[in-house]
């Protein structure tokens, strides 16, 4: 994808300084356009991909239908450096507009200025991805204006100091370039005060009141979850109003979170910026590639896509093996890097996993009410297929239980989630304050270096996790978030020093290791 700067240099070529881009990062690119006579042709060299070579075509026919003159002799775009692919239809306009500046058809005074879209064979410019990223990599560059497709307007507008111009179709760009009538820069567009009503709520949930405790706590501390219980006690319901009571996106993680849903083409058209927390919920027939990312220029997967926000994986054990491990390390590290033969890439994956899960193939054991119809076997070899690694990775591990007729039946309205994200805010405005500077956004990023300094413990409580780790059999990593979902827990009960009582609290929720898969 490429942004492009235009200056003549004689009467027949034109050299254009524009960027690419590259995962999230631009690079240099300098489209070359010599016109020469010769026999007509038009050739476009560099590493394009089929849609850049079908660019000939698309380009050819909208000068013509916008009613302007096509050069009958030999031309030639070069995209440098050659030895880097170029991909997408975003060459379009630049080389359209190159062209009728170097058939003298326009005249110079475009230095300062960026052209990116596709052109449609009636001159329509059409939308394309990558527009945020490609602007802010223009302001840094020093350019003044940047021409979008009108669809793409309000996505560059969320970068400042910079003129953004929405264009149309190719006749109203040349009448503004040739200052016959000038199109309106874009107002600069804040995003931060722009908040969109969920259309779900903690209200909307009868009974369960253990479950959102620990969701909240969750919520407070950016911890991951699993979600365990029998069909219809709640599991996607719960799972799906967690973004509801998670704290207001920064400018800074929309912008971020933007980037990558841009490059995607996963912006909604009547959505400028991302506004609030992602929650993307893949199908479990979703491919390794599909959730990490892929390509022969690897792109974001469903990881990257839920970066700022939640990644919850419904009925986890029905995920294949390869699936459910590829999320080992990117939850760990907050980051995944795709390598491929053509590039290397890391995307940001900055998540909150929630995953759900029946206790068995039936769904059934350990109902207080239904029989289990699975053998003993069944249940054991369902439950395997979530490894051990990854059910470390989960911080919480929480039972759903079925929600009984008086709950279901009460006409008492539940706590809405506006007065649980309060608490969540006031839970994470402690943390935000503990951590300035040192880059952890929360609890659950807290660094091994850090554990011991921020994490002080009782006597008492101590003593308790060191019974607890001998008895139950827990790992150095199990140990660790033990300790942050309490450092989480004794926040919430604005609690400076960890006590007896957030840890255990917090041990509870490791509790259905032993009961299920031991």
């Amino acid at each position: 994808m490429v942004i492009f700067r235009i200056f003549k240099v004689n009467d027949m070529v034109v050299f254009i300084n524009s960027m690419g881009l590259f995962g999230l990062d631009a690079y240099e690119v300098r489209v070359e356009t010599d016109i020469s006579r010769g026999i007509p042709a038009f050739d476009i060299v560099g590493l394009p991909d089929a849609s850049i070579k079908e660019a000939r075509d698309r380009v050819r026919s909208a000068i013509k239908n916008s009613g302007f003159d096509f050069p009958m002799q030999r031309i030639v775009v070069n995209l440098a450096p050659a030895d880097r692919k170029k991909i997408g239809s975003v060459y379009d306009l630049p080389m359209l507009i190159s062209i009728m500046y170097a058939s003298g058809q326009l005249k110079s005074g475009f230095s300062d200025s960026v052209f990116v879209g596709e052109v449609a064979l009636s001159g329509e410019i059409r939308p394309v991805n990558g527009v945020l990223p490609m602007c802010i990599a223009a302001k840094e560059k020093g350019y003044k204006n940047f021409f979008v497709p009108a669809v793409n307007a309000r996505e560059a507008a969320v970068v400042g100091d910079i003129n953004i111009y929405p264009v149309n179709n190719v006749r109203e760009l040349i009448r503004h370039l040739r200052n016959d009538k000038c199109i309106e820069p874009a107002p600069f567009f804040n995003p931060v005060n722009i908040q969109k009503p969920y259309n779900v709520d903690f209200s909307d949930v009868r009974g369960q009141f253990e479950v959102k405790r620990a969701l909240e706590i969750a919520a407070s501390g950016g911890h991951n979850v699993l979600l365990i219980g029998s069909p219809g006690a709640g599991k996607s319901m719960l799972a799906k109003r967690v973004p509801t009571i998670l704290p207001d996106m920064t400018f800074e993680e929309m912008i971020e979170t933007s980037k990558i849903h841009s490059i995607s083409g996963a912006l909604p058209e009547d959505t400028a910026v991302v506004c609030e927390r992602p929650f993307r919920s893949p199908h479990h027939t979703v491919s390794p590639a599909g959730l990490s990312g892929g390509g022969s220029v690897p792109r974001p997967g469903e990881i990257s896509l839920a970066h700022n926000g939640v990644l919850f994986l419904d009925e986890l054990p029905e995920f294949t093996r390869s699936a459910m491990e590829i999320l080992r390390q990117p939850v760990e590290d907050g980051k995944v890097t795709i390598s491929r033969v053509q590039a290397t890439l890391t995307y940001p994956c900055s998540i909150m996993l929630i995953a759900a899960m029946n206790p068995c193939p039936c769904g059934y054991f350990g109902h207080p009410s239904r029989k289990c119809t699975c053998g003993k076997g069944a249940v054991a070899s369902y439950l395997a297929k979530v490894s051990g690694p990854l059910l470390d990775r989960l911080d919480l591990h929480v039972e759903v239980p079925p929600v009984g007729f008086e709950d279901i039946s009460s006409s008492e309205k539940a706590e809405p989630s506006s007065e649980i994200k309060k608490r969540v805010d006031k839970v994470r405005r402690i943390q935000n304050e503990r951590f300035r500077g040192t880059g952890i956004t929360c609890n659950a990023r807290i660094t091994p270096a850090l554990l011991n300094k921020v994490c002080p413990m009782t006597p008492d409580a101590k003593e308790t996790i060191r019974r607890s780790f001998d008895s139950i059999g827990l790992s150095a990593r199990a140990y660790d978030r033990i300790l942050k979902v309490a450092r989480t827990i004794a926040d919430m009960d604005d609690s400076e020093v960890i006590k007896k009582e957030h840890i255990y609290e917090s041990i509870q929720y490791r509790s259905l290791d032993s009961k299920y898969w031991k």
